[in-house]
């Protein structure tokens, strides 16, 4: 008896499965790159990180969570001095605006805590999607969804997973191609690989482990 015809979306989900399970074996212990003690100051970490390298954010926290520990201190803080402090990570005003605002609305709502779900975070200045996913997924190990940075984006569209610029439409493709459990785990592996193989500008696709899996590999 002929076999029935294998769908597109069921091909897609084999290959994400198989290129997860090598991500696995390549970071075996990758995790969130951003320092922070509580959740709050994952939030604070995230919201510095927009359009900033995690490495930078890192080296500015330390000074900062120092000064302002908790979101009683940061929401009651001297903008200027948030401002300075976070200076490095560019678009500092904003950055600081919102963290601030964000800090604010978490002593007025949720008792200076941040809350546990995706309709409670995106209300908070400087939070969308993709913050609000990592803080779910790092502070309480909850995969809400799947965080789509800028390596995330562009892996999925070379990896023939996805074929969107938008970060909304690529987590939701994604969504359906992953178990929930491995959401988190699928965002951070693919981060690591796109730092140090499948750059944006000269992917080595040469000494790529997923290079049999990629239709975008010559």
């Amino acid at each position: 008896m002929a076999q029935p015809p294998v769908s597109k979306r069921s091909t897609k989900k084999r290959r994400a499965s198989e290129i997860l399970a090598r991500l696995w074996q390549l970071y075996p212990d990758a995790t969130c790159s951003l320092d922070y003690q509580t959740p709050v100051q994952l939030l604070v970490a995230t919201i510095l990180s927009a359009q900033c390298t995690d490495e930078r954010v890192n080296q500015v926290t330390p000074a900062l969570f120092a000064r302002f520990p908790d979101a009683a201190a940061l929401a009651t803080a001297e903008i200027t001095e948030l401002e300075t402090l976070v200076r490095s990570t560019g678009f500092y005003r904003n950055k600081s605006k919102n963290i601030q605002g964000a800090c604010q609305k978490l002593m007025e709502h949720h008792g200076g805590q941040v809350p546990q779900t995706m309709a409670e975070l995106l209300p908070l200045p400087g939070v969308a999607r993709k913050t609000a996913n990592v803080v779910l997924a790092h502070a309480f190990g909850i995969n809400a969804g799947v965080t789509v940075d800028t390596h995330v984006k562009r892996l999925s569209n070379r990896l023939g997973l996805v074929k969107s610029e938008n970060p909304v439409q690529i987590e939701q493709q994604l969504m359906g191609l992953l178990p929930q459990p491995e959401w988190e785990n699928w965002s951070i592996r693919l981060i690591y690989h796109g730092r140090a193989v499948c750059m944006a500008r000269k992917p080595n696709c040469s000494g790529c482990a997923l290079a049999d899996l990629c239709p975008s590999c010559a």
